[in-house]
């Protein structure tokens, strides 16, 4: 990292002062997004992208991050700490000018740093405006500095309070709960973002440790091999083609590119790509020049091998089957673009990305001719399966609002046209599908009904995915199409909601449904669209009265009410009559559903990886690691 180190007489004439402290505690969301949990945790990954930018820039190498038992939280590096001499300009300490100055940092001018991200020097005011209380500590010059804010006013000036024989920056806060729907940190949310965070700078250890009584625990991360390890990780419940990643490091001048790839045989693509330790979920040129290289240098050996005849060539989805991948880049003067900015901009990213592909992984196949061969060939049986695919998909294609489509699987419609006010159940059977239709209401509730299991999508290529019915209802229904051809504008219905019995076989069609979803049209997921519904599992009548309970603790509480009464286990949604189904299951009024989320891409990976996939001993693993927490089970 010795190319990344700036100045490191870093001091209070680098820290540059935009605007002053607009008033952020009246609109929180424009610099957080939102007041919920989401929210709460920007505020620790704030403080936290300070002490990576000390990282990134070779001034610290060590970060710890406490959930103290009185619920605040301690974010403690090792780095320079904030400068604490009187600011030029500003007449009180830079500590203060960054904690109460909004815009003010050393991201600004080149000064202070050379590589940074989160918001710009945003950060820590913030999250002292947003806090209850918060404590600084800025250990600097062999003097121990502290100074306490409540809710962002300073209660004294900035103050030596003892000696240090080391430097670091410590900050403690309390988030404010007149801000926040809830204060309560949630230990595994922190965790995955720090474990990221430590795999996309090498070397660096990130500690977590949970104080609050009956939640202790405590974590330490450290990747020597950075983002390699990784790959390595996302490879371990799928079996890869090469002995280790292929890997790479490389700076051109400041800009650094790293990329790590694995092929394994499986047939989804795994690919994140990372600028400045931000996920750039919408990608970008960094991406772009990954995608485009890699294509070009699969064509290219497969004719230099003579494993492509004639006119025979690839395309980037072919070349993409089965590959994990993650690229990170570091840069100086970062341009992000998008809906929600994090799409990487910079034009010379994706020369430098396409420079460094050809340079290692073309070197790779060079001298690895076996496993380029291997590679071609998988690439090839992508293509043909892709080709056989296509009359499939244009077959699911949706035509006009679909009233001139003959749909498999039973839709039956609504007959609202705004999709934003639609909903369609997914049902299993014909006999819950037979009740759904008639309780429904059919103005915005559509149903459809699948026979039987769908294809289980891990283990499956694309042309036989496409020539399941009940996988190509759904596409047609749904009308947005699948994997890129997707566009959420087309979307028919604004929820999807699996509803199925709740018993073994409805909790695996349930998973099937979501695999499909997960690994066809994640923007489904990524956008909230996709719904499980929650129908109750026993019916209790006492007196002609009859109680709908929707788990076992309820049916407990209710008998001890209560007392003794019949009671009655759904064992499927079939049982019930129309009118009962849309009481307890389909009405917006009285109905409860859960969204499915994708808070962790990686974990859900793993997790359908595993459940899903062709490696039965990680099957077990997983089985015998969660049987504790199955209940309700009917076999």
């Amino acid at each position: 990292m010795e190319e990344q180190k700036v100045n490191g007489n870093y001091g209070e004439s680098q820290i540059q002062v935009l605007e002053g402290l607009d008033p952020v505690r009246k609109r929180p969301g424009m610099y957080i997004g939102s007041t919920d949990v989401r929210g709460l945790h920007h505020l620790v990954q704030e403080i936290v992208d300070n002490s990576i930018d000390e990282a990134n820039n070779g001034f610290c190498d060590t970060i710890n991050v406490i959930i103290n038992a009185d619920g605040s939280c301690t974010v403690k590096d090792n780095g320079r700490g904030i400068p604490t001499a009187i600011h030029h300009t500003e007449g009180i300490s830079a500590v203060e000018v960054v904690l109460t100055k909004l815009h003010a940092g050393g991201k600004f001018g080149g000064g202070g740093y050379k590589i940074s991200g989160g918001l710009h020097g945003v950060g820590l005011s913030v999250v002292n405006a947003l806090s209850e209380w918060l404590e600084v500590e800025v250990y600097q010059n062999g003097k121990k500095h502290k100074q306490v804010y409540n809710r962002g006013i300073p209660q004294t000036a900035l103050q030596v309070v003892g000696e240090a024989d080391f430097t670091g920056t410590w900050v403690t806060f309390m988030p404010d709960d007149e801000i926040f729907e809830t204060t309560d940190f949630n230990y595994d949310n922190i965790k995955k973002r720090l474990r990221e965070l430590a795999y996309l700078n090498k070397g660096l250890t990130i500690k977590m440790e949970d104080k609050r009584e009956g939640r202790e625990q405590t974590d330490e991360f450290c990747y020597e091999g950075g983002i390699a390890h990784f790959v390595e990780d996302l490879s371990k419940n799928k079996t890869p083609l090469f002995e280790k990643p292929v890997y790479f490091d490389i700076f051109y001048g400041d800009n650094e590119i790293e990329v790590a790839l694995q092929y394994t045989d499986t047939y989804n693509e795994l690919i994140y790509a990372f600028a400045n330790n931000i996920n750039t979920e919408e990608g970008g040129t960094h991406l772009e020049g990954f995608k485009a290289s890699l294509t070009k240098i699969i064509n290219d050996f497969g004719k230099k091998l003579n494993v492509f005849k004639g006119d025979e060539k690839v395309s980037s989805d072919d070349v993409r089957e089965g590959i994990i991948a993650v690229i990170s880049v570091k840069l100086t003067d970062p341009q992000f673009e998008g809906q929600t900015k994090t799409k990487l901009g910079n034009s010379e990213i994706r020369t430098q990305v396409t420079k460094a592909m050809n340079e290692y992984f073309g070197t790779f196949l060079e001298e690895n001719p076996d496993k380029a061969r291997e590679i071609l060939l998988k690439c090839l049986t992508a293509q043909r399966a892709r080709e056989a695919a296509r009359l499939a998909r244009e077959s699911t294609r949706r035509k006009g609002a679909l009233e001139s489509t003959t749909l498999p699987g039973k839709l039956a419609d609504c007959s609202e046209k705004d999709p934003s006010l639609c909903e369609i159940f997914i049902v299993e059977g014909d006999s819950a599908g037979g009740s759904a239709k008639s309780g429904r209401d059919r103005r915005f509730q559509a149903i459809l009904p699948l026979r039987g299991k769908i294809l289980n999508v891990e283990k499956a290529r694309i042309n036989r995915i496409l020539e399941n019915a009940e996988i190509k209802a759904m596409i047609t229904a749904f009308g947005a199409g699948m994997k890129d051809d997707f566009d959420e504008s087309k979307l028919r219905y604004d929820r999807i909601i699996c509803m199925t019995d709740a018993d073994v076989d409805g909790s695996h069609i349930r998973i099937l449904l979501l695999t499909f979803f997960f690994r066809f049209m994640k923007p489904l997921v990524e956008k909230g669209h996709v719904y499980i519904a929650q129908p109750p599992l026993y019916k209790a009548t006492k007196n002609k009265v009859d109680k709908y309970l929707y788990s076992d603790k309820e049916l407990e509480d209710y008998l001890a009410e209560v007392g003794k009464c019949d009671v009655q286990r759904y064992k499927g949604l079939g049982e019930m009559d129309p009118e009962q189904l849309w009481d307890t299951t389909m009405n917006p009024e009285t109905r409860t559903l859960l969204r499915v989320t994708m808070e962790d891409a990686v974990a859900a990976d793993e997790t359908f990886t595993a459940l899903m996939g062709d490696e039965p001993e990680v099957r077990r693993e997983f089985i015998e690691q969660n049987a504790k927490l199955v209940k309700n089970l009917d076999i």
